[in-house]
């Protein structure tokens, strides 16, 4: 029998419509001899919906209409199996419940790559594809990744967070960012991606802006220095605990300071967005051989400090002024899967698909050998008859 995945896209976050792309890019390289595919499409609400036109990118022209001929579905956990099942239920006819071997998130931003959707396939007890919970979660968060990768000798920028609170105050806010970072000073939510909610600025007009912008799509946000001479390289890797190995490297181009969304998603021309793949870049860059080889290693040392597992994208920054190099950003669910890093070593993307799910599928064998329950049940004679329990 085929194993049966559940390809899931959508979600309550800024980049649903990025992830719906990414999503049927994999459904639509996943081979079908080996594996029966399910598309899961994940609304703005979080709900799921499954049906003959969820895979098919032309039904996004119109979302309401495509979930009015779809079926809402919910996951359950039914003893040794997770399947999806039709809510609400028909008491006669209607949808059957399907079982699922995997579920493949392919998802990106807050509230879906950060480890919450993560955390939700991990307590119905499914082997999923890709990062775990925690490295989701630090992945996501630019604060807390450059404090681990700090802790692994990799350069990064130093920050200053504010918080809500801090808003409150602007005018401290911002002497405080112009005191410690000075212009000029790039401004980001602390968990978006995709460039969402990121600008550049070079004054205190610009300052303000940009912080107002930032806090739109988060409570935390972050100011680092700006480099004015930027070149950015991004390096994919693949792997788990077992190992990792680091792909070609690409030099993505921009038409302002930073890589924008319209950089990433809006350049397809005619055809539309094919996602990250439409990008413009140079593949491989155009980097001395020792700087190449410094890039991979770090991202594959980076890979191992986060815990990652599947397929992750690390960027860079280069000071061409003086040939710094810093790490950016970890994307632990790339746009596109960075298939586009992978095929020009050999890597079909359907080859990359099939090393994913089979990564799932291990990790899942691993995790059932761990012990988490005991044999004994100390509730049998459990009283609260003055006992102040165990602290």
């Amino acid at each position: 029998m085929k194993t049966r995945v559940a390809v899931m896209y959508g979600g309550r976050s800024v980049e649903h419509e990025v992830s719906v792309i990414s999503g049927i890019q994999a459904l639509m390289n996943i081979d079908k001899e080996k594996y029966e595919t399910i598309p899961v499409y994940i609304t703005k609400h979080n709900e799921f919906y499954v049906g003959d036109d969820i895979g098919k990118i032309e039904a996004y022209k119109d979302i309401d209409s495509l979930i009015a001929r779809s079926q809402k579905v919910v996951w359950v956990n039914e003893g040794d199996k997770v399947v999806l099942s039709p809510y609400p239920k028909k008491r006669f006819g209607g949808m059957k419940d399907i079982e699922v071997d995997v579920a493949f998130p392919v998802v990106h931003g807050t509230n879906e790559e950060d480890g919450t959707l993560m955390g939700f396939l991990k307590t119905l007890g499914i082997p999923f594809v890709g990062c775990d919970v925690t490295a989701s979660a630090v992945g996501m968060d630019k604060y807390i990744s450059k404090c681990v990768l700090k802790d692994v000798d990799i350069p990064v920028l130093d920050c200053v967070c504010f918080h809500e609170d801090d808003y409150a105050d602007m005018e401290k806010l911002l002497d405080t960012a112009e005191k410690k970072v000075g212009y000029p000073a790039i401004v980001k939510p602390v968990n978006s991606g995709s460039s969402v909610g990121i600008s550049m600025a070079r004054n205190r007009e610009e300052l303000t802006r940009s912080v107002d912008d930032a806090f739109t799509y988060a409570s935390i946000i972050l100011v680092e220095h700006g480099i004015e001479k930027l070149k950015e390289i991004n390096c994919s890797v693949l792997g788990d605990d077992s190992g990792a190995k680091a792909s070609v490297l690409e030099e993505p181009f921009h038409t302002k300071d930073i890589l924008s969304y319209k950089d990433k998603y809006e350049s397809g021309g005619k055809g539309g967005s094919k996602g990250m793949a439409s990008v413009q870049r140079k593949i491989p860059a155009d980097l001395p051989a020792d700087m190449t080889e410094k890039i991979k290693e770090y991202a594959v040392r980076a890979f191992k400090a986060f815990g990652c597992n599947g397929v992750a994208r690390i960027d860079f920054m280069i000071d061409e002024e003086n040939n710094e190099l810093y790490f950016n950003e970890i994307n632990t669910i790339p746009g596109s899967l960075s298939f586009y890093l992978w095929e020009p070593a050999g890597l079909k993307y359907s080859e990359l698909l099939d090393q994913l799910i089979q990564m799932a599928l291990k990790r899942a064998r691993k995790y059932q050998d761990l012990t988490f329950t005991f044999d004994t049940n100390i509730l049998s004679s459990a009283s609260f008859g003055g006992a102040k329990g165990v602290k």
